[in-house]
């Protein structure tokens, strides 16, 4: 087997939580399910493993009940051009090569390699007063609080230059002349930064009603300026568009073990016991895509959080969505978080 290969392969008894890393340390976003006779059983995308996690699927979950059995294949002697073709009219990124059902080659999209740039704006909230975070946050905001050697508004910043984002709103009310003095115009980095100011605090949604009618009339990424992620902003934007989603809001699993016996029963007879269960829920994680008309509809200066203005949307009938992540995610709230933040900082490799 060739060294490429070797490196996207997985066998059928391995889990989602094994899949997504070896999809994460690669650089071709997939992972080919095969045998021990070298068969290619199914594949699986990130995109697979999001679904089924919205199935209700843990990541311990094993790898043959979401991957493609029927993937798109080619023969090895099949033309690269056809090859590209063939990735380009169906929208993806590789294509296994298989002889009499067995793997020997796998075909990537080159272009898919390069820089992509984005127009859409991205609107960074950064004016909380950090209150947990004190005596820290006493002569510093919370998002200039360094994390590592970098504030962690930086941090964020640089997550979305890499992803090809260029176009920056920064929302500021609590010492907002520390954030501008650092960060300037974003010419350093080879992007834009405009300022939005909350003379009083308006809110995790009420930013977007600051946003100028100027801006680029597309999906726009809001986020809360405390969280430290690697989510993959580029699916993030794909999934939204892909759905014709109205709002999409980024989903985590959050898992919740009752510590004591739960017994359940009819009158005073019991029908069953179930020790110590485990409930899963998904969480709001901070990181929302919103349209236009949901921005439009945000007055200036109008106090309101984000999950209520998508409630409002969904009230409307809208198509609000939900992108479960499985990408590193914290939200440094208080300073067990902050505490942990640096912990991670190294381990989970945010390279600037």
């Amino acid at each position: 087997m060739s060294p490429i290969l070797s490196k996207v392969t997985i066998s059928p008894d391995k889990t989602l939580r094994d899949a997504l890393e070896l999809i994460n340390s690669q650089a071709l976003q997939v992972a080919l399910v095969i045998d021990h006779n070298q068969h290619l059983l199914g594949v699986i995308t990130d995109g697979d493993i999001r679904r089924g996690l919205l199935n209700n699927l843990s990541l311990d979950a094993i790898v043959t009940q979401v991957m493609n059995t029927n993937p798109r294949t080619a023969a090895p002697s099949t033309s690269k051009k056809k090859l590209l073709q063939l990735m380009q009219q169906h929208s993806i990124l590789s294509i296994p090569l298989v002889k009499d059902n067995i793997l020997v080659g796998l075909e990537t999209l080159k272009s898919a390699q390069q820089q992509t740039h984005y127009a859409n704006p991205v609107l960074i909230m950064a004016g909380g007063f950090g209150t947990r975070l004190k005596p820290l946050t006493d002569r510093c905001p919370k998002p200039m609080l360094k994390v590592g050697d970098k504030p962690l508004l930086e941090i964020a910043l640089f997550n979305f230059i890499q992803a090809g984002f260029t176009n920056f709103y920064i929302s500021t009310h609590y010492m907002p002349e520390q954030i501008q003095q650092h960060f300037g115009d974003g010419s350093q980095w080879n992007i834009n930064i405009t300022y939005v100011h909350e003379d009083t605090p308006l809110g995790t949604g009420g930013a977007v009603g600051l946003l100028p009618k100027s801006i680029p009339q597309l999906p726009t990424i809001v986020m809360n300026g405390d969280i430290l992620t690697k989510v993959d902003f580029q699916l993030l934007l794909k999934f939204h568009d892909d759905n014709n989603a109205d709002a999409t809001m980024c989903v985590r699993e959050y898992d919740y073990q009752i510590p004591y016996g739960v017994i359940s029963g009819t009158g005073s007879r019991i029908t069953g016991m179930i020790e110590k269960p485990i409930q899963r829920f998904f969480v709001n994680a901070g990181i929302y895509v919103i349209n236009q008309e949901i921005i439009k509809s945000v007055a200036a200066n109008t106090y309101i959080d984000m999950p209520t203005l998508l409630e409002q949307k969904i009230a409307d009938e809208g198509h609000v969505l939900m992108f479960p992540i499985h990408e590193y995610w914290l939200d440094i709230g208080q300073m067990d978080d902050f505490k942990q933040a640096q912990a991670d900082i190294c381990a989970i490799g945010f390279e600037q």
